[in-house]
């Protein structure tokens, strides 16, 4: 009854942000799929955080556009999430809310899953908050070089503050709300996974993902194989598959491996 009930609502949910433009189709159906699972099996306490994750980053999408104009060049893709922005922001939150229904009596999962969505809502909160700052931001690699706001592994108080507090909020809720008890440090170590995983997605920005130059415009952007101006962009550095979509699940992952790691240690 529960993986029903879960079905119904993440139906629902994917259709309100279908129709209110936060996901497009394939997005709405990749949503279906992982809410089905985390409402299903995880339950109420797993759908808070969801949705906490998703309602707050495409609020923050929505809230900052006109600051953003310009910049969507940068990115690779608008505001309304696809599919593979679905898989690559909630894949790994939706493996450990699986994994809950082979262990719940463990505290592993929930933990995991904390920390996967407060990478990724770091991440976000960062990005959407990040253009706010006064100054151009530098990039993460030697905090020496500034580049241009928007710039895949750039990085400015604004956006680092940002993204601890997006972190922060889902440690908030996944300390209040662990239906496991036994972990009191969960707020700390998931707010700081949340923080070390969006730093390692602008490491990767800065580093490894695919960044394309378009010479009519000349300027570097995430978006292939069209600019768009309409020019074709080619590969100016990084790895060609991994595009942003890729970035964002090794942000969830990292903060996964960093909460796992410091709960080790500590």
């Amino acid at each position: 009854m529960q993986l029903f009930t879960g079905f119904l609502l993440a139906i629902l949910i994917a259709f309100l942000a279908y129709k209110a433009r936060s996901l497009n189709r394939s997005g709405a159906f990749a949503a279906a799929l992982t809410g089905t699972i985390i409402f299903g099996i995880g339950g109420w306490q797993w759908a808070i955080l969801l949705l906490t994750f998703f309602i707050t980053s495409s609020g923050l999408s929505r809230a900052f556009k006109n600051r953003k104009k310009g910049l969507d060049e940068k990115f690779s893709k608008g505001h309304e999430r696809d599919a593979g922005q679905v898989f690559g922001n909630g894949g790994v939150a939706t493996f450990f809310a699986a994994l809950h229904f082979f262990f719940p009596e463990s505290t592993l999962p929930w933990m995991a899953f904390a920390a996967a969505l407060a990478a990724v809502n770091a991440d976000t909160w960062a990005t959407e908050l990040g253009v706010l700052n006064p100054h151009p931001p530098r990039i993460i690699t030697n905090l020496k070089k500034i580049v241009e706001k928007g710039t895949s592994g750039g990085i400015s108080l604004t956006g680092t503050f940002a993204a601890l507090t997006g972190s922060a909020i889902i440690g908030v809720l996944a300390s209040l709300l662990n239906p496991t008890p036994g972990s009191g440090s969960i707020f700390i170590l998931v707010t700081l996974a949340g923080l070390a995983g969006s730093l390692f997605d602008s490491l990767l920005g800065a580093t490894l993902q695919a960044i394309y130059y378009c010479p009519s415009c000349q300027k570097e952007t995430e978006r292939h194989p069209l600019h768009l101006c309409g020019t074709a962009t080619t590969l100016h550095r990084g790895w060609s598959w991994l595009n942003n979509d890729w970035v964002n699940f090794g942000c969830s992952a990292f903060g996964v491996f960093t909460c796992l790691l410091l709960q080790g240690l500590f």
